[in-house]
């Protein structure tokens, strides 16, 4: 059984790693997996993953999105909570957090998935179309949350993945099968964040709006006060509802971000230490090594280039 807990000294969780109903999205997957790791296909907005061994936790970031585990399974620590998430649900990645994530997956059973990335315009024209929501958030909804892989979006997941096996069908066919894909997730128990994310007068459409701007301007000088200012709010306003979608303070965010991306390029293309402090916004490759291994407990000149990162 999937459980959303706080994490307790001693806390376990019956791993979902299979589930029969899932044998056709394992297939067609499968189809498209040509190696280890995130694996484009013939739309950019999907990616399908595998992997074949355990891997310890470690940090990572995603693109808003929904990531749907056909077989295998995570777990994901996010400040105190602790998500899993395997072959019985799917990840609602609402908004692009750091966080720690754990791969459980073996040779024979290994994990198999596809991500399919949340388009905030196209999420807001289906919004416009569905019946305006009832619900009151008293708070700001979590970044990160999961939901069962029901009937209905296995079906639409199956269509697209069905679609992307001939790359005219995924041409012609493509974008509607992800538009089915986001439809039915926000016909599902996750709509409220996903409404969340595109109404623009709430602080958390505002964060996500922040958050993407950072995603595409990390390596620039950037500071509280103008993040605040395109948000349209307060430092302090901002600062409290940034803290409570990341668990981070922003400044602490962007310096995760740009680590992390560094390490991307450190083990994806094997660019050196000192260049891919430069391409990320450091001013002093010192100062980089020094934070590099306060987050990750090794220097970057210690990473060694590989062709599939951890999934």
């Amino acid at each position: 059984m999937i459980r959303l807990s706080d994490s307790l000294p001693g806390f376990s969780m019956q791993l979902t790693r299979h589930v029969d109903a899932n044998a056709r999205l394992c297939e067609l997957i499968g189809a498209l997996t040509t190696r280890p790791g995130f694996v484009p296909t013939h739309l950019p907005q999907v990616q399908v993953l595998s992997w074949d061994h355990y891997v310890a936790s470690s940090p990572q970031i995603y693109e808003p999105s929904l990531m749907i585990l056909a077989q295998g399974s995570k777990l994901a620590r996010l400040g105190p909570r602790t998500l899993e998430y395997g072959a019985g649900h799917y990840l609602v990645q609402a908004l692009s957090v750091p966080f720690m994530c754990e791969t459980f997956a073996t040779p024979d059973a290994p994990l198999l998935g596809v991500a399919v990335d949340i388009d905030r315009n196209v999420l807001a024209e289906l919004v416009q179309q569905l019946p305006p929501s009832d619900r009151v958030q008293a708070q700001t909804p979590q970044s990160m949350t999961s939901a069962a892989l029901d009937a209905p979006m296995r079906a639409s997941v199956e269509r697209l993945l069905t679609c992307l096996q001939d790359p005219l069908d995924a041409q012609v066919l493509g974008p509607g099968r992800v538009r089915e894909v986001l439809y039915t997730a926000l016909r599902g128990p996750q709509a409220g964040v996903l409404r969340a994310l595109v109404e623009q007068q709430g602080h958390f459409a505002r964060i996500g709006a922040a958050l993407s701007f950072l995603r595409e301007h990390y390596p620039e000088p950037l500071g509280v006060e103008a993040l605040a200012e395109r948000a349209n709010m307060s430092v302090s306003t901002f600062h409290e509802h940034f803290k409570r979608c990341t668990e981070l303070a922003p400044m602490q965010y962007l310096k995760r971000l740009r680590l992390l991306k560094a390490q991307q390029m450190l083990l994806g293309e094997g660019v050196g230490v000192a260049q891919a402090a430069h391409r990320v916004g450091y001013q002093s490759t010192s100062q980089f090594s020094r934070e590099y291994k306060r987050q990750f407990a090794r220097s970057p000149g210690e990473e060694q280039p590989y062709q599939s990162l951890p999934v």
